[in-house]
């Protein structure tokens, strides 16, 4: 059971409260994967009910541990805020930061106007930038909660890994089935696509790292971004792939010749992908861009 006296529990009428140290790698030497023991994330809120207190909207400040930055007005820790960062309240590593990217609680990423979207990218990179020489700097979003999110405010997080911990992400996959090109990025949908409609928004400029990327090099990115998440919306309601609400994983990979990974939550694995490892995807690569091109090139 590990050294009891290093876990603190607390018992409440409806849940269980587990508070540790810090979390704990384990490895698995066959395949050089990792788990991370992080007990405390049991403790994050969910949200339920209609009486639920969103811990990231204006005038709950105080529920969220000190913030670390801010972009708008105010004084720090009050209203005036666009964008937030304050540390995780429940991390899974030593450096877990959360970036709540709107006051409003009913607005989501596709919604923003591109030049808020531009903030938060800037955001993305500043905070990159501040770990990058601490760690490997993972920045990723859970849209909704059958993508892995417990609050609805939208909102991403950046997590910060030790460099000797073995990342089980992929590498830049080839540039196939072209979707959208600009001056500084490529949209395409791999070969190697393991989840219907997944695309991946890579940079022209080769071998460089996420926290090199300029104001100008944002602006680009963001222009294709926020297209291509309407698409996506507008294609899962199309094929009615689920009667739950549109939801989305993406994450920024950490390492040289980075790439912004986007994977719309079509399907969900099942017992033949977790016992193999294999992915099974139902949606030809090829197939998917030209859907999306379709969909990009209608009013969206």
């Amino acid at each position: 059971m590990g050294d009891i006296s290093k876990i603190i529990i607390k018992l409440s009428s409806d849940k269980l409260h587990v508070t540790r140290p810090m979390s704990k790698y384990v490895p698995d030497i066959s395949t050089k994967r990792w788990v991370i023991i992080s007990s405390q994330r049991i403790n994050r809120p969910h949200q339920k009910g209609e009486r639920f207190i969103c811990p990231f909207c204006p005038g709950n400040e105080g529920l969220t541990p000190p913030e670390i930055m801010r972009i708008g007005k105010g004084e720090s820790n009050k209203p005036g805020w666009e964008i937030r960062v304050i540390p995780n309240k429940y991390p899974i590593t030593d450096f877990h930061e959360v970036i709540i990217h709107t006051p409003d609680c009913q607005k989501d990423l596709e919604h923003f106007s591109k030049e808020h979207l531009q903030k938060i990218f800037q955001v993305y990179r500043q905070r990159f930038n501040f770990y990058r020489q601490k760690g490997q700097v993972m920045i990723f979003c859970n849209h909704r909660e059958n993508a892995g999110a417990s609050l609805k405010h939208s909102h991403s997080q950046l997590v910060v890994l030790p460099f000797q911990i073995n990342l089980d992400t992929l590498m830049r996959e080839p540039l196939n089935n072209i979707v959208e090109q600009n001056k500084y990025f490529d949209l395409y949908c791999p070969d190697f696509s393991q989840w219907p409609f997944e695309v991946w928004l890579t940079p022209k400029k080769q071998n460089t790292y996420f926290g090199d990327i300029t104001d100008e090099e944002i602006e680009d990115l963001v222009s294709i971004f926020k297209k291509i998440l309407k698409a996506l919306e507008k294609i899962y309601h199309k094929y009615q792939f689920s009667n739950l609400p549109f939801a989305y994983n993406f994450y920024i990979y950490p390492k040289e010749n980075w790439y912004l990974r986007l994977i719309p939550r079509f399907v969900n694995r099942a017992g033949f992908e977790l016992g193999t490892g294999l992915s099974v995807n139902i949606v030809d690569p090829k197939d998917a861009a030209e859907e999306i091109k379709n969909q990009l090139t209608t009013n969206i």
